[in-house]
């Protein structure tokens, strides 16, 4: 219950008076004998929290109790706080003993007064617990040391049973019919069968199960049909006990022992093509799960399990298929459902439009949930007056049962963020957040989104736990302030020192502060700092001298030498001891380090061992020493490494090849060659862009189809090679290679069948690259721009009946790509064009720009005739669109860009019925209100004169 907030404050407070700086403050301030008052009487009440808690739920006296001891409680906790920041700015300030004493004293909170004001407090906290405590007598609370099991994930809930109404279930037809696909099809390797049913309470998992229960097709397919309901206590011989019951329709003997029932078990189901629904299971743990299904594999083939459950972990463990998970009804069934039930009492029709409205607003509130929609519309059901559902929907709805806690740090080794983000992904796991974007680690910023309806379950509960604070109106809440954003504020510039008097802050974000110019000068001081955001701060000059210090430091957005040492920032070495630091760390500005070997071995990357994205970036310096890159290394755990504009001319560090855990690489700089990443097994992701010096990418020549490896580049689902003039080949040669040598041979190229076999997509710019490793598997898009054609030619006429990783039939080389981008390809002609497109037999999207050679009268269009988008863009010889582009009859989207000649669009346009839009730019000639009415069948037609954008 929300109530147990005052059991966590209480339990708090008691490790506060225990802490060391408190006996200093009692010291101090001659406070210790009223500390320890306090203390004990904290203690004391602790004790009958529990019991009051529970009483609370039915005796609103005493709920009433529990909320004037709250108040008490973190006035308390305010206290102590004040004690703490007074005791944690005493020691950061600098000097002996007796100058310390001197400054405090003659400070603007002069000490002596600060004891005796101090006191006051105490006293006045000392008399309300006291009167709280004399007032609890008269509840008879009994004291307890833990709590009774009525939370949600113990409390009994409902036994459900198998038989259903055929009127009970409104629509899901698509999941009924998804559903008996999986249960009636028998194309399973496993003789059982499990599938889950996935979704939050009130949904309607266990009246899907069962619908397919009672299908009559089901019953026929079945020799044997059981359903037990496990809810909340997963003991298997319990289950086991009710699956017999369920098959014999008698319940075995309560004296057997769970050897018998295990036999029993076997015989009864031995053989048997079965359907068990397991609904409603909690269990998530593995072993447990295990011990049961290893009783109910013995059905014969075909059999089937349901297991219905809130829980995707659940689903995980039970099953290895795609559980089925259960969305929300439709809007319409959501109506269907909610009309049936909340009109069936009244006698007026479904005409009388208020009742129809204020019903349609309420149900926006039930989210698609079946179980709310049947109880909110039973509830209107028996109110006959439009006023009584308008104060329903007003008020009565937003009143929801209270449940919650805090954060509990039981092993003080982890961090609050990593308790935080293990409930997170409890509540992922239960259904309560959905559509979760990111990897779901610490600091990466997930999002996610929550129903209407849990939405307004939080703010209930949070009650007057939470609140919004008026800027205007924030008095002195802030020493106790933890957590301050004052993210995306592009007028600030200067952040003001006295935010470093903020001493118990904890996290301050400033994220997208497009202006900001440096962070506080003392912000050393902020001792208890973890996290420190500073992305997208791309004026930040420098870093604080003293950053160093904060020891507990998790987040640190940024890192930026301070360029010419005029600011007077701090330098790489204050990276040493910050070992903590989780998620991204981007550090500037490093060709300007002086005696570069030295601080870059001091900032001890290597010791970063939590780190998962670490970029490097130069900026316009030139260093002074080459080598250095060398000493930058960070610790392998690393996931993505970004190396950025590095001006040296040093070869790659060796330390690459450590990093076996990379999934993301992206570098751009000075080298004149890179190393073999292929080395690296879980890389996805490698970029390489802006290398003018880059000659090639692997020392190791080609070694023909005999002596490869057994694969190549494996993992990599995206690679892009830009702005790399000299280029010309991905392996060192001893002779050039240009586009008409060997043109045919793909063999001599290296991984002729096992190049690339996950590569989606694949971008080649401005870079000649004549001689690469082919990629006849790449899925997605392949974009080539101001390249050689070599490649592409090669990878066409490969033999794809030979070994193919990723396809086990054959298949024509590229025919699953799903996008191509051609632009000023020299030697692409109109033969050449239409041969690619030949093999492109998947295409989406098609985007042609600056062919010169290309003809479009002359190529053929059978090829694009299921073609759904096509871009056509710097033509200037071409007068007129080709004719075949009326049999493009699947079209759904055209763009013609930079056309200077073009001066009317072909009759045939009107051919295109399926295209939805048509987009112009830089086509002066053309007179778009002439030629409306060929187009004028085109839902979105979009028309520029000049330069911009659709």
């Amino acid at each position: 219950m929300a109530e147990s907030i005052a059991f966590d404050i209480a339990a708090e407070l008691i490790i506060k008076f225990s802490s060391r700086a408190l006996s200093q403050v009692g010291l101090w301030w001659n406070l210790k004998h009223d500390l320890n008052d306090l203390k004990r009487t904290v203690r004391t009440i602790k004790a009958v929290l529990l019991d009051a808690e529970e009483k609370s739920v039915t005796d609103n006296l005493v709920k009433v109790w529990l909320e004037e001891l709250k108040d008490v409680l973190y006035d308390a906790d305010d206290l102590l706080d004040d004690f703490s920041t007074e005791a944690l700015r005493k020691d950061l300030l600098g000097g002996n003993k007796l100058t310390k004493e001197v400054r405090l004293f003659f400070s603007s909170s002069n000490q002596f007064a600060y004891g005796l004001r101090m006191g006051r407090e105490i006293k006045a906290i000392k008399a309300r617990l006291a009167s709280i405590q004399s007032e609890a007598s008269s509840f008879n609370f009994i004291p307890r040391d833990r709590p009774a099991e009525i939370s949600f994930m113990t409390k009994k809930r409902h036994q459900t049973h198998s038989f259903v109404p055929k009127d009970k279930i409104i629509g899901r037809v698509n999941d009924k019919v998804a559903l008996l696909k999986r249960v009636l099809q028998s194309e399973r390797k496993e003789n059982v069968y499990i599938i889950p049913i996935v979704g939050f309470g009130g949904l309607g998992k266990t009246a899907l199960a069962q619908f397919v229960f009672n299908n009559e097709r089901v019953k026929n397919h079945f020799e044997l049909m059981m359903w037990v309901c496990v809810s909340d206590v997963f003991d298997v011989k319990l289950i086991v006990a009710n699956i017999i019951k369920s098959a014999t329709r008698q319940a075995p003997n309560e004296n057997l022992e769970m050897d018998q029932l295990q036999k029993q078990l076997r015989e009864i189901i031995g053989g048997k093509k079965y359907l068990l629904v397991l609904d409603d299971i909690w269990n998530e743990e593995w072993e447990q799960w295990v011990s049961l299904k290893e009783l109910l594999v013995g059905g014969a083939k075909g059999s089937r399990i349901i297991v219905t459950t809130r829980s995707f972990k659940v689903a995980k463990i039970t099953s290895k298929c795609q559980p089925h998970v259960l969305k929300g009804l439709s809007d319409n069934d959501a109506w269907s459902l909610f009309k049936e039930i909340a009109f069936e009492q009244r006698y007026t029709d479904l005409t009388d439009s208020g009742f129809v409205e204020i019903g349609q607003q309420i149900l926006e509130k039930c989210g698609g949930v079946p179980l709310v929609i049947r109880t909110i519309a039973s509830i209107l059901s028996f109110k006959q007056i439009e006023m009584e559902w308008r104060s329903f929907k007003d008020n009565e709805l937003a009143r929801i049962p209270q449940n919650e806690g805090f954060v509990k740090q039981l092993n003080p080794s982890q961090s609050l963020e990593d308790i935080g983000f293990g409930y997170f992904k409890d509540l992922v796991e239960r259904s309560f957040f959905q559509e979760v974007v990111g990897e779901r680690y610490v600091g990466e910023g997930v999002r996610c989104k929550m129903h209407d309806l849990m939405h307004d379950l939080t703010v209930s509960v949070a009650g007057a736990e939470s609140s919004i604070v008026d800027p205007n109106n924030i008095t002195s809440e802030l020493k106790h302030l933890r957590y301050l954003d004052l993210s995306s504020n592009p007028d600030i510039r200067i952040l003001p020192e006295s935010i470093c008097k903020i001493l118990n802050l904890q996290v301050l974000k400033l994220d997208v502060c497009t202006r900001l110019e440096e962070l506080p000068k003392k912000i050393e001081k902020l001792v208890n700092l973890t996290h420190l955001g500073c992305k997208f701060c791309g004026r930040l000059t420098h870093m604080p001298p003293g950053i160093g210090k904060l020891s507990y430091l998790e987040t640190l957005s940024m890192f930026v030498v301070d360029k010419n040492g005029s600011h007077g920032g701090a330098d790489l070495s204050e990276l040493r001891g910050l070992n903590n630091l989780k998620g991204d760390l981007r550090i500037r500005n490093l060709g300007f380090v002086e005696n570069a070997k030295e601080k870059f071995k001091a900032a001890n990357l290597k010791e970063k061992q939590h780190l998962r994205s670490l970029d490097l970036i130069w900026g316009d310096g030139t260093g002074d020493d080459e080598n250095s890159l060398e000493d930058l290394q960070p610790h392998p755990n690393l996931k993505e490494l970004r190396i950025v504009r590095w001006r040296g001319d040093a070869k790659f560090p060796s330390w690459l090849s450590l990093l076996t855990n990379l999934v993301n690489i992206r570098i751009s700089g000075n080298f004149k060659h890179l190393p073999f990443f292929a080395q690296l097994p879980r890389l996805q992701q490698l970029e390489i862009v802006n290398c003018t010096e880059l000659e090639y990418m692997d020392d190791n020549s080609p070694k023909g189809s005999q002596g490869e490896p057994e694969s190549f580049f494996r993992s990599l689902k995206h690679l892009k090679v830009e702005s790399c003039p000299n280029m010309k080949s991905w392996w060192r040669t001893t002779k050039p290679i240009d586009d008409d040598s060997n043109e045919d041979d793909t063999t001599v190229m290296g991984t002729s069948t096992v190049a690339f076999p996950s590569l989606s997509p694949l971008e080649i710019k401005d870079c000649p690259l004549t001689s690469m490793p082919l990629y006849p598997s790449l899925d997605g898009r392949l974009e080539l721009v101001n390249t050689s054609l070599r490649p592409l030619k090669q990878t066409m006429k490969m033999n794809m009946n030979a070994k193919t990783p990723s396809s086990s039939t054959s298949s024509l080389p590229l025919s699953k790509l799903k996008f191509f981008l051609v632009d000023n390809i020299e030697g692409l002609d109109t033969h050449t064009l239409d041969e690619c497109l030949q093999h492109l037999t998947g295409l989406e999207g098609l985007e042609i720009r600056d062919c010169k050679n290309v003809d479009f009268e002359g190529m053929q269009w059978e090829h694009l005739i299921n073609l759904p988008t096509l871009s056509l863009a710097t033509f200037p010889n071409l007068t007129s669109l080709p004719e075949w582009i009326q049999h493009l009859i699947n079209l759904q989207r055209l763009s013609l860009v930079d056309f200077p000649n073009l001066t009317s669009l072909p009759d045939e346009m009107h051919c295109l019925t399926n295209l939805q839009r048509l987009n112009i730019r830089e086509v002066p000639q053309l007179d778009i209100d002439a030629d409306w009415y060929k187009i004028a069948h085109i839902p979105s037609v979009t028309h520029f004169d000049g330069p911009g954008f659709f």
